[in-house]
């Protein structure tokens, strides 16, 4: 579970004001659950928002400091220049609070589009591209290896038609398994196992069929330990809590047991995913876990 939650309070379904995330952030850190808080998700346009809302919560201490992903948009050069001017602001030292983006995301759709931010993201940053998943995966993917980069799936959002086939999500990370790139995952993830819930938190909200994060990582542990796509997609399509099994040193999953070294294994190649909730996640596995 370490660092496997990417806290994205700013978005929806939460669409949380700056402060407010900020502030949500600031009593994960000190939590009980810390370890499995990643970055704190924010858009380049925002950062000025953010150190302006952040006074008195970001950390005064170097060894504390707040890890950040910056969203980046077109204009990938003026990002970087943005990026690194933050960094230089709330670097060990400074006064006005320790925080480091370490992680750029961004979207492309092209093999061109991804060959051309070759040279231009600096190699202190990592990089994760979100692509699609209908097209030639395979080529996007290499092309993502070919610059030092990781990928990213969008694997869910407020409406039902953003969330990809089930097929789609496990071809995507056998195609990054196939292509040694690490993968994020991001949007519609805050339960652990797949089932029907409410696509956004108003009163009325429709609902849909939304994925587990616990069923994602799941399959890509399988495939990571060898098994066949086909296992893969059942544990990401299973939403039965009783198919589960959870030990110490193990999860079970119908019979097919994944030991501790087998789950770490597959957290450097499946890292985190991004959710506006971090209590969410966290407390429903809780329960799952103890059955």
């Amino acid at each position: 579970m370490a660092g496997l939650v990417d806290y994205a309070g700013l978005f929806p379904p939460a669409a949380e004001e700056m402060r407010r995330a900020l502030e949500n952030y600031a009593t994960y850190v000190a939590s009980s659950d810390a370890s499995a808080l990643g970055r704190f998700i924010v858009p380049v346009g925002r950062l000025e928002e953010m150190e302006r809302e952040a006074v008195g919560l970001l950390p005064v201490l170097a060894a504390e400091a707040w890890r950040l992903s910056a969203l980046i948009g077109d204009d990938v050069p003026a990002a970087i220049d943005k990026i690194q001017a933050f960094n230089r602001r709330h670097s060990s030292g400074s006064d006005t609070g320790q925080a480091v983006i370490d992680v750029v995301e961004l979207k492309a759709s092209t093999v061109h589009a991804i060959a051309a931010l070759q040279g231009v993201i600096p190699p202190s940053l990592t990089s994760y591209v979100e692509i699609p998943v209908s097209g030639d995966i395979d080529a996007l993917l290499s092309a993502i290896g070919g610059i030092g980069a990781r990928a990213k799936i969008r694997t869910g959002g407020v409406t039902p038609d953003a969330f990809p086939s089930a097929r789609a999500v496990i071809d995507f990370i056998v195609a990054c398994q196939r292509a040694r790139v690490p993968f994020k995952a991001t949007a519609g993830l805050h339960h652990p196992l797949r089932g029907q819930y409410r696509l956004t938190y108003e009163p009325n909200s429709p609902k849909g069929m939304m994925y587990g994060y616990l069923n994602v990582f799941l399959a890509a542990a399988l495939l990571d330990a060898g098994e066949d796509p086909d296992v893969a997609l059942a544990a990401l399509e299973d939403s039965d809590p009783g198919s589960f099994a959870f030990a110490d040193d193990a999860i079970q999953w119908k019979g097919r047991r994944l030991s501790r070294q087998q789950l770490l294994n597959a957290r450097r190649f499946a890292i985190s995913f991004g959710s506006c909730s971090f209590r969410e996640p966290i407390d429903e596995l809780a329960q799952l876990t103890r059955g």
